[in-house]
């Protein structure tokens, strides 16, 4: 399918071929019809990333700020990959669009192929042939609704949202200060509404539209305090929307004059905020920024798994908004067709993103991206990127499924350092971050459906970077298929899948399993266990992790999705002491420190014991502060005591001596890991992890996360 695409590292936008995304529980696949490109917020993500690296770095300083902790901590090799690699993916821009539902997911009841609906949600309406959407961000269209009007839609029920905080009534009087796509929208809800309307702008085309829009007057901004008093009869507006997009705070100041006594303000568009205090004391006014579409945003319970607000507590939520809208379109009161400025085909998508920032040298509005609606029989979900390789037996095909942060920032850039395989295909289910991850690293193909690498016959392994709930499962088919697997930890997030995949590796024709608990690999590592080697009495470790916060809603916190970080991270330390002692727990017992309502279970006191009486600790904490190392290890035993420092530094002590060894930059053995991994899956030898170990320690977290 055709996609429109924003380059974050240089600014060049370009219309690209990608696979269909693959629907998901609770949303729909929608083949689109039309899309509405957003003049103000996608013209700032396209105006930052044409800036060099200099001028973003001065419109945004809290990311450097961001930047310069990550290099403290991590060093500044690592951090300047990580940074160049989030600056070198491609952004998909759009939340505003319409079209038709080609195919369901479970759980959306009401919704059928076949439908017309208009779709919102940055990330899901997106400019793209093919989008997948959620149930609570659809809207069904009734038949007098054209998709050229549904396109309308979110920018629509950004409006009404904003609208709706000033508590309107029948016959007030509301003056809209901006009359841009936002304020013309804000015009025709405030006159279906049966509002006084009065609207301002630096620009007499959009106070003539504004007119036609259904104002009731509308004037030039050097006339705007004169006209309002004279509009209000010396009263003042009982409500002021402010639509503009501008830097300046002159929007706040001219609210502030136009509003009568105790009125309400609302900033709906993007607006200096320094408010003349002495202007909105004296009239007590009210003051909001409106956020978005209505309550449901940015929650991922509403948005993503689709449970709704109760009517009876939130009757206007973001998708109650978007419904109010196309109701009005459908009954005459609100007609967006003279907002209609351009209509462009996906495949010059370009082009509006020109005409936008202002280089196409046209007046411009409502900006249309227009879709091919010949339906396709089987949309395609592969995209090749370069012709196949002759096999080669020292050169086992790889296929990844999962393109995500971590894959794209750490573990591919691994692979291709160690290189020695054929990349084959890479997976992930929106289809967009597969084909940015294949043709970055030259991966042969890009797909949105894992079969196609499970099923693939020159791939011989499989590389699991998925979310933690799918690891079980697609290292189960892999295996079955007799693929060898890199899984990334956690194996599984339940007993029953464990115990699964146990049952499957006694079957001694099963190829090769690794989990990535790859810190045992770092080469510090491997030299903290090497002063360890023939030691004749048990050890004690300490093994703290300064983890950081990540709030509720972070995916990794949700125990269906992530397991919770115990399960999720912490199994990487457990697995480091598992490797220096050499043989696994016989015991682990977990103590947590109370939530306070702020944290989720990721305060953690581990305690190990092991059959030769050693005793391990893993504190992996939460509550700290970033600026502190993530990781410190130390261990005790017969007269040596080891320090290793965030795998920058290992320090030892023995005979009263003291021995530094420094790593040359922070290295958590990702490419050792794979390395090994690779070494046994062409010579056919042991697993680099033995299968013991490697169980025990994920039973241990299965058992010890389940509070």
């Amino acid at each position: 399918m055709k996609q429109l695409l924003q380059n974050m590292r240089d600014g060049k936008a370009e219309v690209a071929d990608v696979p269909v995304p693959v629907v998901r529980r609770g949303m729909a696949l929608v083949r689109t019809a039309t899309s509405l490109v957003s003049a103000g917020t996608e013209r700032m993500v396209v105006e930052f990333a044409e800036k060099n690296l200099l001028e973003k770095a001065r419109s945004r300083p809290d990311l450097v700020r961001q930047v310069l902790e990550k290099a403290r901590r991590e060093g500044l090799v690592s951090t300047l990959q990580a940074a160049f690699n989030r600056l070198d993916q491609s952004m998909a821009l759009g939340y505003s669009s319409a079209g038709v539902i080609v195919e369901v997911g479970e759980g959306m009841e009401g919704f059928a192929p076949g439908d017309r609906v208009a779709c919102a949600g940055g990330g899901y309406a997106v400019h793209a042939e093919y989008a997948v959407v959620p149930k609570n961000l659809l809207v069904k269209l009734p038949d007098n609704v054209d998709f050229e009007s549904a396109a309308f839609t979110t920018l629509g029920a950004i409006a009404l949202h904003g609208f709706r905080l000033t508590h309107p009534q029948v016959g007030e009087r509301i003056a809209i200060i901006g009359l841009g796509l936002l304020g013309l929208l804000s015009v025709g809800l405030a006159r279906a509404a049966g509002c006084q309307v009065f609207g301002v702008d630096l620009s007499p085309e959009r106070v003539d539209l504004a007119k036609r829009m259904g104002a009731h007057a509308a004037v030039l901004r050097p006339d705007a305090e004169s006209a309002g008093l004279a509009f209000t009869a010396g009263q003042g507006f009982d409500a002021v929307l402010i639509c503009a997009d501008a830097r300046s705070s002159d929007p706040v100041t001219l609210a502030g004059t136009l509003a009568r006594d105790r009125a309400h303000v609302v900033a709906v568009g993007a607006v200096g905020l320094d408010l003349p205090r002495k202007l909105y004391y004296e009239k007590e006014l009210t003051f909001l920024v409106s956020r978005s579409y209505g309550p449901g945003r940015y929650d991922p319970s509403y948005e993503e798994r689709g449970q709704d607000y109760p009517i009876g507590y939130v009757r206007w939520t973001e998708g109650r908004n978007l419904q109010a809208v196309v109701d009005l379109m459908a009954g005459g009161l609100l007609d967006v067709h003279p907002l209609i400025s351009h209509r462009i085909p996906i495949e010059q998508g370009a082009e509006a993103y020109a005409l936008i920032t202002g280089k196409r040298k046209e007046s411009f509005l409502g900006v249309l991206l227009t879709y091919p609606q010949a339906p396709e029989e089987t949309p395609a979900r592969r995209v090749e990127l370069r012709p196949p390789v002759p096999a080669a037996q020292d050169q086992p095909g790889i296929g990844v499924l999962g393109a995500g942060n971590y894959a794209l920032a750490t573990f591919l850039p691994a692979i291709q350092r160690v290189g020695g395989v054929r990349l084959e295909g890479i997976a992930s289910a929106s289809g967009l971050t597969a084909r940015h991850a294949a043709k970055k690293y030259g991966f042969r193909f890009a797909t949105s459906q894992e079969e196609e690498i499970l099923g693939a016959p020159e791939i011989q392994a499989v590389v699991i970077l998925t979310r933690h709930n799918h690891h079980a499962r697609q290292t189960l088919q892999a295996l079955r298929a007799g693929k060898a697997v890199y899984c990334e930890k956690p194996l599984a997030l339940t007993l029953e899948e464990l115990d699964e995949i146990e049952r499957a590796l006694q079957n001694e024709d099963l190829p090769l399993l690794m989990v990535g608990f790859n810190r045992r690999f770092a080469p510090l590592a491997q030299r903290m266990k090497a002063r360890l080697e023939g030691r004749a009495e048990p050890l004690a470790a300490h093994y703290r992790i300064n983890a950081g916060y990540l709030p509720a809603n972070h995916w990794t916190q949700d125990p269906a999705v992530g397991g919770g970080r115990i399960l999720g991270e912490a199994c990487h330390f457990v697995d480091f002491l598992t490797f220096l002692v050499g043989t696994p727990p016989v015991s682990v017992e977990a103590r947590y420190l109370p939530d306070g309502g702020r944290y989720h279970g990721d305060n953690a006191l581990l305690t190990l014991t092991f059959a030769d009486g050693s005793l391990g600790t893993v504190s992996y904490l939460a509550n700290g502060d970033r600026a502190m190392p993530k990781e410190r290890v130390e261990v005790f035993c017969a007269g040596t005591a080891l320090v290793l420092d965030d795998f920058t530094r290992l320090e030892v002590y023995r005979g009263n001596r003291r021995e530094e060894v420094r790593a040359g930059g922070q290295d958590k053995g990702h490419a050792a890991a794979w390395q090994a991994f690779l070494t046994a899956l062409k010579s056919g030898g042991t697993p680099p992890i033995p299968y013991e170990q490697l169980l025990s320690v994920s039973r241990w977290m299965i058992e010890v996360s389940r509070r």
